[in-house]
């Protein structure tokens, strides 16, 4: 991918074939995509996801993006975005079923649970946060799409802390394990707050070979450790490539 479109802004990345050094190259491009500034991202770190941005062309990195019917307030310069999981988010909103207690480990902005609020009848939704900055777009999103309003009661909770820690004080049918890398440390904690026939949702990136077997098995070998419970696959989802020769998939795994 060569550009997107977030809310008003423009990111592109280094295979961009222009003269990103040209003032009026950029001005043209910015009023061709009707866009306010334009950005390239040149890293994210850390486990609370922090962006290193280069802002090319306007000064203005806040914006408000809108997708599968939702609107998502952002400061592209302080938090993340996840490109590439628009229909993973939306998949996931119409897996849940009326009435479920959904527990987002890794809320982000709301990437999954605002969707969730939106367009499911979860009755109760957790939403935990490390990234203080995350955790304040979070909750003006809540606000944004009168996700609380709208039920009468606090349905969506924001959470600001370690989801290793604040993740087993809850009790969830449905559990969001939306974080890549180091998913895995964190199964532990998932299984101490989902009950019994309850589904996780766990994201790997895993190399093209391991797909049908690792998941699976750190997923069966946490549930056994904790409280010797079962595990029923699902659905293994592939999301998108993450690099050659390694995929980004989701294992939906019931646990008893």
């Amino acid at each position: 991918m060569k550009w997107k479109k977030i809310g008003d802004i423009l990111i592109i990345d280094d295979n961009f074939d222009l003269d990103l050094n040209d003032e009026k190259t950029l001005k043209d491009l910015a009023h061709r995509h009707k866009v306010k500034s334009i950005i390239r991202i040149e890293k994210i770190e850390g486990q609370k996801r922090e962006p290193t941005i280069d802002i090319l062309y306007g000064e203005d990195t806040e914006t408000i993006h809108k997708e599968n019917g939702c609107l998502f307030n952002l400061d592209l310069s302080k938090v993340m975005w996840a490109k590439g999981n628009n229909n993973e988010r939306l998949r996931i909103a119409k897996l849940v079923q009326k009435d479920e207690t959904v527990l987002d480990m890794f809320a982000g902005i709301g990437y999954f649970s605002i969707p969730i609020g939106v367009h499911s009848q979860a009755k109760q939704i957790y939403s935990i946060e490390i990234n203080p900055n995350s955790y304040h777009f979070l909750k003006r999103n809540i606000e944004l799409n009168k996700i609380n309003k709208k039920a009468g009661y606090d349905r969506m909770i924001p959470i600001l802390g370690d989801c290793a820690i604040e993740a087993p004080k809850y009790s969830a049918d449905r559990v969001l394990m939306g974080y890549v890398k180091t998913t895995h440390h964190f199964l532990h904690p998932a299984m101490e707050c989902v009950k019994d026939g309850g589904i996780i949702h766990y994201h790997e990136t895993v190399p093209d070979k391991l797909i049908e077997t690792r998941p699976y098995e750190r997923v069966k070998e946490m549930a056994w450790n904790c409280g010797e419970r079962e595990v029923e696959v699902l659905n293994i989802q592939r999301i998108k490539r993450y690099a050659p020769g390694v995929e980004h998939i989701v294992l939906d795994a019931r646990i008893y």
